[in-house]
């Protein structure tokens, strides 16, 4: 396998190299697939990188590339071969039923290789993901006078739950202090877990501090860099989506945590690779964590706090709706929890004033049907 170039940054910019380093990853990954898909499309990839956020232009362009092979491998519609050979006539006899019929075939396909079959299953939060990125692409291609009808007004609606009907899911006060033990005394953790434990515990408590305390999202925590943090001025650097660079206060807990870690368990600077010595949260191999290994942590202590199986355990982005649930209940303003986790809309800020914390469990607990003591 070809080794992956080394990459060179001349950064001019204020944002530190290994943010710029990630965006290009992603815009090398959404030309990869513009390369694959057919020539007609070119304007339509000017549109998303014109329009929309790297991340959301790549899933764009991944639906767009599935819709593609569906095409070619469940239909008549096209004569092609390979992706990259569909013609712009054959895209225009393509009619909103043909799409609707591949967002009903997504939601339980199979892949067939020569040693496995995959079986994937999609919701309806996922299949209207789906849904968008056909429209958008039939609207382009639409005003672009490329197709000779715009064919989504006829595209199948899909429900997804409303914003007051979803359930929201994070730790309660509780569970968190269970977690927290955890990680800082070593308990409930297997024999394997806890000799990583006593090599990682500093590294660990501290980005499990950050989550709670702003209800960070997962790529602003793995970015963070031993520069981002002035403790003279008592606060760190993040960078949000569109890049936009956000000043966060530090308080008491999280200045300790992550002191302690910085001053007991990460290696020198001078010991690490050019490319992570100024990585804020390390592999136990010297690199930048990547978002999986965060992801695995996370969801080995918030099992510990659920007292639930590994596999049961939260992901970061419960940690975020953790934070906005114990910020909102202790009577802070929504408008400032909307600041503080960068939400663009404050209804999404009020899901979590909505979530009342053990709403359920307090309806029945005196509902007992069994009159046995």
């Amino acid at each position: 396998m070809a080794e992956r170039k080394r990459i060179r940054v001349h950064n001019k910019s204020d944002k530190p190299d290994n943010v710029i380093i990630k965006e290009n990853r992603i815009i090398e990954k959404c030309q990869e697939i513009e390369d694959e898909l057919p020539k007609f499309l070119r304007s339509y990839f000017i549109y998303l990188k014109g329009n929309v956020l790297p991340m959301t232009r790549l899933a764009y362009l991944r639906d767009i590339r599935f819709f593609c092979y569906y095409l070619i491998n469940e239909t008549s519609l096209t004569e092609a071969e390979e992706i990259k050979d569909i013609k712009l006539e054959e895209f225009n006899k393509i009619k909103a039923s043909d799409v609707n019929l591949f967002i009903d075939y997504c939601r339980r396909y199979k892949v067939e290789s020569k040693n496995k079959v995959s079986i994937f299953e999609n919701d309806n939060r996922s299949l209207a993901r789906k849904k968008s990125s056909l429209s958008v692409l039939f609207k382009h291609l639409y005003r672009e006078e490329l197709v000779d009808k715009n064919i989504t007004d006829a595209f199948n609606p899909i429900r997804v739950p409303k914003p007051g009907e979803r359930e929201i899911k994070a730790l309660q006060d509780d569970e968190v202090m269970r977690m927290l033990d955890a990680v800082t005394h070593g308990t409930n953790l297997t024999k394997k877990e806890y000799e990583f434990w006593r090599k990682t515990k500093y590294r660990d408590k501290a980005i499990l501090i950050l989550f709670l305390t702003y209800g960070l999202r997962i790529s602003e925590l793995q970015q963070l860099n031993l520069s981002s943090f002035n403790f003279n001025r008592g606060e760190f650097i993040i960078y949000r989506k569109r890049g936009k660079e956000s000043v966060m206060p530090l308080n008491r807990t999280v200045t300790n945590a992550v002191r302690a870690y910085i001053e007991q368990e990460r290696p020198k600077s001078d010991e690490l690779d050019e490319e992570h010595k100024d990585a804020l949260f390390l592999s136990l191999q010297g690199r930048r964590m990547t978002e999986r290994q965060i992801r695995q942590m996370v969801k080995k202590y918030t099992s510990i706090g659920l007292s639930t199986s590994r596999d049961a355990g939260y992901s970061p982005h419960k940690l975020r709706a953790t934070a906005a649930t114990s910020l909102i209940g202790r009577g802070n303003s929504i408008y400032d929890v909307q600041a503080l986790l960068d939400h663009e809309n404050v209804t999404t800020t009020q899901l979590y004033a909505a979530h009342k914390k053990n709403v359920k469990r307090d309806l029945i607990k005196n509902f007992e049907w069994d009159e046995d003591e």
